[in-house]
């Protein structure tokens, strides 16, 4: 069975997606920004309960994921990345609801096969290679110290 070329860009021309760059952009700007507002907010909340800067800036960060794990949880960041796209998955949210949904969806092929197999799928190749290109970087920044040149 062979199938005809222009047929089938014909088909994949009429099933793939149109998207509007310039609101797309505009949604992704304003869901990002709020996103950041809100962390902003929580900072300077607990800056205020008299929390150092470093501190709260690290819990904000704990308080941001906490967020972004319940909402996908509850299958409402997805409705927030399909609306802001990149505005919603730029920020550690996006990379906190990269990790979970896998979990969430695998869940009812066990803790091991489902959970325990799919949680890092797509988070996973990040976090591999952001360890070894630290790991990296440090050897060079230990080597160059070691002969004086930093």
């Amino acid at each position: 069975m062979e199938i005809d070329k222009k047929a089938y860009e014909a088909y994949v021309k009429q099933v793939t997606p149109v998207h509007k760059r310039w609101p797309g952009m505009i949604k992704a700007f304003f869901v990002g920004g709020i996103i950041c507002t809100i962390g902003q907010i929580v900072t300077v909340l607990l800056m205020n309960t008299g929390l150092e800067k470093e501190t709260a800036s690290a819990w904000t960060t704990l308080v941001l994921i906490a967020a972004s794990v319940l909402l996908t949880g509850l299958n409402l960041y997805g409705k927030i990345v399909k609306f802001g796209g990149a505005g919603a998955l730029v920020p550690i949210t996006g990379f906190a609801n990269s990790v979970v949904a896998p979990a969430v969806e695998f869940r009812a092929e066990g803790q091991v096969f489902g959970i325990g197999c799919k949680i890092f799928t797509i988070a996973g190749p990040v976090i591999l290679y952001g360890i070894l290109s630290s790991w990296l970087l440090g050897i060079i920044a230990y080597v160059l110290q070691a002969f004086g040149i930093l």
